[in-house]
């Protein structure tokens, strides 16, 4: 299983190949509710990123979050 900071990375190579510092300037330009690069790059590398922040980074890129119930 993947961690979300590696989850991002591909969807971002997949989308525009924007990096993390693009992809947070774009969103800040949009007045989305982001905290700076340094910081998310923070939390994503100790793996403590607010739900809300991941939520809003795949809104930004196309993407939502599905949770749903493990197949037995």
């Amino acid at each position: 299983m993947l961690d979300i900071k590696q989850e991002i990375e591909i969807l971002l190579l997949k989308n525009n190949r924007l990096s993390m510092r693009k992809l947070i300037e774009n969103m800040q330009k949009t007045n989305r509710d982001i905290p700076k690069q340094s910081t998310i790059s923070v939390q994503l590398n100790k793996k403590r990123i607010r739900f809300e922040t991941v939520q809003e980074i795949l809104d930004y890129l196309g993407y939502e979050l599905v949770i749903k119930e493990k197949q037995k």
